[in-house]
């Protein structure tokens, strides 16, 4: 049974390039900047950075939790809430507290604006006043990292030095200038080594390549031997070419493997020059339709492998525009576009993510049904050029641009989103700062059609299990993405 349209092969066709400008998008995260290799580790100021969770409270009443990064000097914060002291907030004065404050200190936190004297000289008139912290207010939103100057030697510090953003740092000062009584508390709890969604993330991966390449060898199997029954029944050439065009798969060759990854690369810089909130919004779009049009495709290829489905799998009626549609399709498609368009509208709750992943499963395998790699050669060069493609974009474009392109567009740094729709997800489940284990669909897609390949090749020579190529391809897939996350932890 036949289930790609022109129209699924054009929409893979787009899809996968889409796909591919995000080739690489696992598990970034992060809003710190400096420049480390400028202010190295010594004797005094060698911490390691810390993010410090900075629960407030106004008039005893809880109001905020904030999040702040921990500086290189001072010593380091306890990891349980339990643990960590209640200490009044004071308003340092002067607010840069690059001199003795005017206010007396009796063990308060104290909070002073970044500016004017280096971090370290700020901890420590902080420490000759009294304070038990001290917590600095950056001039921007992102968080900073506090080193020692160079030429800077009173770095030893008693006293836990903490950055908050600059939106936090206002929020509390002024509540402190209304006159009320403000506390916080100050821990840096440890992150897991590995979360149980890093685990279903791995199993999520995995499992969409297995079914998808196991989807693609059937349907070749089953195109392989209705072109043998062609060949035996009947000796009209047109009849046997007809029936050959219309799969609806597209082969990849060499030339468009490389045309494909330079496409990809202008469409991730414009994807970074046009970043907004209305063009991630064109995104959530083209993503509803890829998505509702995979589910589509898997939800009627799965039905119709019931005997039950069999008579309205098999009939068809003509729908203008779109020709020749079974009453499957029909009925399945409603739901498809229903599922789609209620994650777009609800995309921004807790649960989104949900649908997001079933939206993105369903793109992914059909698209590894429709876009294939003819054989290993085609295969290697796209693979070749996808991998110097991820090198440029995450590493080396931080020379042109300043920032990583890769990263800034995965995670939709410049709108404040919580990054692009093209990417699988999972709330990360024990672990105390939240947050998402993701990977980008070009992880699972790219090597995929290598995978799939395998699968394909083995079927069709009638290999076993252990003399394929495919069990090889998938050990070598799933051990290669766990040692990412290893390494990411």
């Amino acid at each position: 049974m036949e289930y790609f349209s022109k129209k699924s092969a054009l929409c893979a066709l787009f899809g996968f390039l889409l796909i591919l400008a995000l080739c690489s998008s696992l598990g970034y995260a992060g809003d710190i900047v400096h420049e480390d290799d400028k202010a190295p580790k010594r004797p005094g100021c060698n911490n390691n950075f810390v993010l410090v969770k900075v629960p407030t409270y106004v008039d005893g009443r809880g109001v905020n939790e904030f999040v702040g990064v921990g500086a290189r000097f001072g010593p380091t914060l306890e990891s349980k809430e339990k643990h960590a002291s209640y200490d009044r907030l004071a308003l340092a004065d002067p607010p840069d507290c690059c001199s003795k404050p005017q206010n007396k200190l009796t063990g308060e936190v104290i909070l002073v604006h970044r500016g004017n004297c280096s971090f370290a000289t700020k901890a420590n008139v902080a420490e000759d006043a009294g304070a038990s912290a001290i917590l600095i207010i950056n001039n921007h939103t992102e968080l900073f990292k506090m080193v020692c100057e160079a030429n800077e030697t009173d770095v030893d510090i008693g006293i836990p030095a903490v950055m908050l953003p600059q939106d936090a740092g206002e929020n509390l000062e002024e509540s402190l200038k209304n006159n009320s009584l403000v506390t916080v508390q100050l821990y840096s709890p440890k992150r897991p080594l590995v979360d149980v969604a890093e685990v279903f993330l791995w199993l999520m991966a995995v499992g969409t390549i297995l079914c998808a390449s196991y989807w693609s060898a059937w349907s070749a199997r089953e195109a392989a031997i209705e072109q043998d029954k062609l060949l035996k029944d009947a000796s009209d050439e047109f009849f046997i070419t007809e029936g050959n065009g219309s799969s609806g798969v597209v082969d990849i060759s060499t030339t468009s493997a490389i045309v494909f990854v330079l496409i990809a690369s202008g469409f991730l810089l414009m994807l970074y020059k046009l970043m907004s909130v209305w063009f991630i919004d064109i995104l959530v779009v083209l993503f509803s339709i890829g998505g509702a049009e995979g589910l589509q495709t898997c939800l009627v290829a799965f039905l119709s492998s019931f005997r039950w489905f069999d008579h309205v799998s098999e009939s068809f009626v003509k729908v203008p525009l779109l020709g020749p549609v079974s009453y499957l399709t029909l009925a399945v498609s409603p739901f498809c576009i229903a599922f789609a368009v209620v994650w777009a509208v609800f995309r921004s709750v807790s649960f989104s993510w949900i649908g997001q992943d079933i939206l993105g499963i369903a793109l992914i395998i059909t698209v590894l049904q429709i876009i294939r790699v003819p054989n290993l050669k085609v295969g290697t060069v796209l693979l070749s050029c996808a991998f110097l493609y991820d090198i440029f974009w995450v590493f080396v474009s931080k020379l042109w641009f300043q920032e990583s392109v890769m990263i800034v567009v995965a995670r939709g740094d410049k709108i404040g989103e919580d990054g692009i729709p093209m990417l699988l997800k999972i709330p990360r489940m024990f672990d105390p700062w939240g947050g998402y284990s993701v990977i980008g669909f070009g992880d699972i897609i790219v090597p995929g059609l290598l995978v799939a390949f395998s699968v394909r090749y083995d079927w069709l020579s009638k290999k076993n299990l252990r003399r394929g190529y495919f069990l090889w391809a998938m050990i070598a897939y799933g051990l290669g993405l766990l040692i990412t996350i290893m390494a990411l932890n």
